[in-house]
Parts: C-alpha cells; sequence; structure tokens
C-alpha cells in the first residue's frame, strides 16, 4: 500500500530536501504531494532530481486555501503532514509582519482544521484514523535568546522577540491546542539554523559566499558576535522522519546540531574557503558591520537530548565537513546562485542593507 506524504512548502530549502530524500533514498512504496506556493524562496528547479517520478505530484497553491487544501486531503488521503511553509526571514518579518501571520497562522490553521476533518472518525469522539500524524515544522527562535551558557529544552517557555517568530509561536500554540482539544496527532519539531545546499541567499552562508565570489562588501549586524548553534539541513530532514514514524502524539522535540558558532566565525569561515580554493584575493576586508536588526537575539543553543534518548537520534555532520559540503555545492550550481539573486533579489537587498 502506498503511503502518501502531504508536504507543505516543499519547494523552498529544507522542504525539498525532505521531498529529496524521501523519494531518492526511500526504496518502500511512498507518493510525496508537494504544496507550494512558490512564493520568492520556492523554486521548481530545487527538485529538478525528480523529473518525470510519478511519486512525486506538485501542486502550486496557497496553504491558505482552505478549499485546495481539503481538496487535496480528500484525493489522495495523506498520512503524514509536514507542514514547512512558512515566510521565514526575520528582516522581512519586520518590514512586513503582516504577510507572516497569514501564512505561519493562518495557513498552518487551514491545515490543521483539513486533518481534523479528513482524519477524524465520527463515531469516536476525540478518535482518529491510525497510523495518520501532523508534524508542525518549528524554530527554536520562539525560545528567545539565551545568555552566555545554559540551552533551549523542550520545557523553555516561549518567549519571541520578531515578528517572524511571534507567527511561528502561535502556529506552535495553535497545533498544541488542536491536540489539547481535539486529540489530533500532532508534533511540533523545534530546529536550530539550519545550512546546505539550495538555501536562499538572504540567509547568512550563501549571501556571504555570494558576495565574496563578487568582491562585494559582507554585511555583518552589529559586532557579529550573535551565536546560532548550526544544523546540517539532511540531519534535521531525518530528525523529521524519525519523528513522523516514531515520535509520541502531543510531544515537542528540539533537533540541534550541536555546532555553536559566532556569525562572525561564519563569515570568517567562508572567506578563508574562498581565499584558499576559490580566489585568493578575497580577505576580511571585505567584512562591513552594519547597524544592528531590530530586537536581534544574542544567542541560541538547543539540547537535543529528548529526540537523542527518545528516538535514537544525533547530528552525524559536524560544522567541519557540513560547511565545506555546503560551499562546494554552491561553487557547483553558480547558475542556480545567479538565477536566484537577479531581479527582485537585488530590489530586496538594497532595501536591506544599502542604507546601513
Amino acid at each position: 500500500m502506498t503511503t502518501t506524504y502531504l508536504v507543505t512548502g516543499g519547494a523552498g530549502f529544507i522542504g525539498s530536501n525532505f521531498v529529496l530524500g524521501l523519494l531518492q533514498n526511500r526504496k518502500r512504496d511512498i507518493r510525496v504531494v508537494n504544496l507550494d506556493k512558490l512564493t520568492y524562496a520556492g523554486n521548481l528547479a530545487n527538485l529538478g532530481a525528480l523529473e518525470g517520478d510519478e511519486r512525486h505530484i506538485f501542486v502550486q497553491a496557497d496553504i491558505c486555501d482552505r478549499e485546495v487544501v481539503a481538496a487535496l486531503f480528500e484525493r489522495w488521503q495523506p498520512r503524514y503532514v509536514v507542514n514547512f511553509a512558512a515566510e521565514s526571514h526575520v528582516d522581512r518579518s519586520i518590514e512586513d509582519p503582516d504577510v507572516f501571520v497569514r501564512t505561519n497562522v493562518g495557513g498552518t490553521v487551514t491545515l490543521l482544521q483539513a486533518a481534523k476533518q479528513a482524519w477524524e472518525q465520527p463515531a469516536e469522539p476525540l478518535g482518529y484514523r491510525p497510523g495518520v500524524r501532523f508534524l508542525q515544522v518549528s524554530t527554536d527562535e520562539v525560545y528567545g535568546s539565551l545568555g552566555a551558557e545554559g540551552f533551549f529544552t523542550e520545557d523553555t517557555p516561549l518567549d519571541p522577540h520578531s515578528p517572524y517568530s511571534a507567527s511561528k509561536a502561535a502556529a506552535d500554540l495553535l497545533a498544541q491546542a488542536f491536540f489539547d482539544t481535539y486529540r489530533l496527532p500532532v508534533n511540533i519539531t523545534r530546529c536550530s539554523n539550519n545550512y546546505g545546499p539550495f538555501q536562499f541567499p538572504e540567509k547568512l552562508i550563501p549571501l556571504m559566499l555570494n558576495n565574496a565570489l563578487q568582491h562585494q562588501p559582507l554585511p555583518v549586524y552589529g559586532d557579529g558576535l550573535q551565536v546560532r548553534d548550526w544544523l546540517y539541513v539532511e540531519d534535521h530532514c531525518r530528525a523529521i522522519e524519525l519523528v513522523l514514524e516514531h515520535g509520541v502524539a502531543g510531544e515537542v522535540y528540539n533537533i540541534g546540531g550541536h555546532n555553536e558558532r559566532t556569525n562572525l566565525q561564519i563569515v570568517q569561515a567562508i572567506l578563508a574557503y574562498v581565499a584558499k580554493n576559490v580566489d585568493k584575493v578575497v580577505d576580511d576586508g571585505l567584512i562591513t558591520h552594519v547597524t544592528d536588526r531590530k530586537g536581534h537575539d544574542r544567542r541560541y543553543g538547543i539540547d537535543p537530548r529528548k529526540i537523542g534518548e527518545a528516538l535514537g537520534w544525533q547530528p552525524q555532520t559536524a560544522f567541519e565537513q557540513g560547511i565545506v559540503r555546503t560551499l562546494d555545492w554552491y561553487l557547483a550550481h553558480q547558475d542556480w546562485l545567479a538565477d536566484v539573486t537577479s531581479g527582485a533579489y537585488l530590489s530586496y537587498y538594497q532595501k536591506i542593507y544599502g542604507d546601513r
């Protein structure tokens, strides 16, 4: 029997890596219905390896469209729903919070409602078709900011500081409410900063690499000493599969890479790699400190012991390996990079960094 996954945002960075991993690495009988609006960060080129694969059904639509979402549940009867679809860039949320609330909160409610209606067993109040699961993909940013010590656990109170993280926290609470109220089989995963292939170059690593290759200034917020925990995207996708198949309904699982680095360390590592392997002229002189982001959290750090002890997951990619793998991918796919950094991207870049 074919197992169907409904994956939202499956043409984006993490979503496309998840879809590719499912369909390229699994021999079991599965199908992926990939729902993506194809905003600026969604790119069908990410899924080029699946062209002609009948197990991949792509649907261009908005997760806020109730009729489309309900029709997909009715037609394909998904067993698993994985909600990657989200507006995800903090800077953009500061510029336009409304779109983040609409997609991240309203879209999540639309999906939850559709899952409830499709999976509910009318003869059994609060009962659902066995073997189904709704996974809400979230972020460590919902926890706020840490001091110099300590880590986020699943029991850390939510304390979001940006419109983006606030919208994700709201979506998490709604997902949890659907479990508490209706017993919809829900899980929430909260991950640290992902990196790897197909990440849109508004995010730190591809942004800095792209600028370095063009000898353009590398804009670093404030002193650049903000700390993030870095997680290779394939490790994240593997964790999501484990939670879908073996997680306890209603539970939250934190997913972290044990790779804490300051933003400045990340930028310096990129410059060193480019100077050694591509262009020896590139150096730290390209670093340009710009006005810090409003409400910029100082440090994130995740304690992933729960998912390790409960599901046996551990990150397999050390940062030293993952960063080389990531940079090599972008260098080998500079046509992809050029395509996504043309047109509207240039206008947005100038708006965010041009006057800082």
